[in-house]
């Protein structure tokens, strides 16, 4: 089993976390301006990244607090983990 470092809570196991998709999706400034193409481009195309990837992850059953970190699509290793106010790392 994998461990994963809430960065609230420290490192638990990966069964006390959900995934929340990928990380920094800006919401559309004029939500209401959007087609129904757009909203539909908006709400299920993301970037299917093979390497490291910015993802949102929530620790369910600990802390209920959301925040991002970088992994490995391959290998499927954390890289780092990050508050939601903190700035997106390099990840290419």
């Amino acid at each position: 089993m994998q461990l994963i470092a809430c960065p609230w809570c420290g490192p638990r196991e990966e069964t006390e976390f959900s995934y929340g998709g990928q990380a920094h999706v800006p919401y559309p400034e004029d939500p209401a301006a959007l087609s129904d193409e757009e909203w539909a481009h908006y709400v299920f195309f993301r970037d299917n990244t093979k390497g490291r990837f910015a993802e949102r992850w929530n620790h369910n059953a600990g802390c209920r607090r959301w925040f991002n970190a970088v992994r490995d699509t391959t290998t499927y290793r954390f890289e780092s983990v990050y508050r939601l106010d903190e700035p997106k790392p390099v990840t290419s």
